[in-house]
């Protein structure tokens, strides 16, 4: 098996943290996406997903206009080097119950984003999530 550079997506959308809820959602919408990472000097620092937006923006009655990625983003990133494996990443998912990790290179930037569809499409291709992930959106 090899790396997490094998199977991870390299066009991430990235956000300054203090980039507006609005910002991120627009952002969202035009790649098609349900994330961003959220980004401080270049480096990554948090992630932000549609269901934060729904969470701790919208359930809470706060202005998207006003909000910042920095006020509501999960903190505490984890993230994997290029050199990581995509059982390592399993792993690591598992243990964190998350569905996406950043993927950094040796300075700590951004490079690639590895995904539970991901690994699903390289650890198990005959799986039904293989097959969702490999599926165009529903846009």
């Amino acid at each position: 098996m090899g790396s997490i550079s094998e199977v991870m997506t390299t066009d991430v959308v990235s956000l300054p943290a203090s980039s507006s809820i609005v910002e991120a959602a627009l952002a969202m919408r035009g790649a098609d996406i349900g994330y961003v990472v959220v980004t401080q000097e270049g480096q990554p620092r948090g992630v932000l997903t549609d269901r934060d937006i729904a969470v701790r923006v919208v359930a809470e009655g706060l202005d998207p206009a006003q909000t910042t990625l920095a006020d509501v983003a999960s903190g505490e990133l984890v993230c994997l080097t290029a050199e990581h494996s995509p059982s390592d990443a399993a792993k690591l998912m598992r243990e964190l119950a998350v569905r996406r990790l950043p993927v950094i290179d040796e300075n700590d930037r951004l490079v690639g984003v590895v995904s539970i569809g991901d690994l699903a499409r390289e650890l198990d291709p005959d799986s039904a999530l293989a097959d969702i992930s490999a599926s165009p959106p529903n846009s």
